[in-house]
């Protein structure tokens, strides 16, 4: 398959047509991931962070800037929001914050010592999130795990909104 070239102006629309009006069941899916991630049990900053990480692992614009854009909207600072890339050594974020990005990582990236989740990273995470909340970080990770493949195979353009996508 050949690549494109970098000098190449990126399509103006997606490649595919509206998912929503090809399969109407997945607005119920999409609604329900966002009611149960929106249960206020991780703040909503967090679940914005962990999505920012999860389009910056991916490699997609698309998802890295929605949520970016939906970050700023919601009064994070440019600082916090630059970090994410290098959360590791950004001293802006609180252990809440770190471990849930510690856990996107683990579910995205492939990992060559075995087990993406092992139990001291699980043990980690569950000393900043009780259960309920460690259940809907992971319906969080989903959230967008849910979304990957539809931003990876549809290419829906970055900074347009989702309305205006489809062709």
């Amino acid at each position: 398959m050949a690549e494109r070239s970098i000098t190449a102006e990126v399509p103006a629309v997606s490649r595919m047509s509206d998912p929503v009006e090809l399969v109407p069941e997945m607005a119920e899916v999409s609604a329900a991931l966002f009611k149960a991630v929106g249960n206020r049990t991780v703040p909503r900053r967090t679940i914005g962070l962990v999505h920012l990480r999860a389009g910056q692992i991916v490699g997609n614009t698309y998802l890295t800037m929605l949520h970016t854009d939906l970050l700023r909207k919601a009064d994070e600072t440019e600082e916090r929001i630059t970090a994410v890339s290098s959360w590791q050594d950004a001293p802006c974020f609180t252990a809440a914050e770190r471990a849930a990005l510690a856990l996107v990582e683990a579910v995205f990236q492939p990992s060559a010592w075995g087990e993406r989740v092992s139990d001291e990273l699980y043990a980690q995470v569950a000393e900043h999130y009780d259960d309920k909340a460690l259940a809907t970080l992971t319906i969080a990770i989903g959230q967008v795990g849910f979304f990957v493949p539809l931003a990876l195979v549809a290419k829906p353009v970055p900074g347009r909104a989702f309305s205006e996508q489809w062709k």
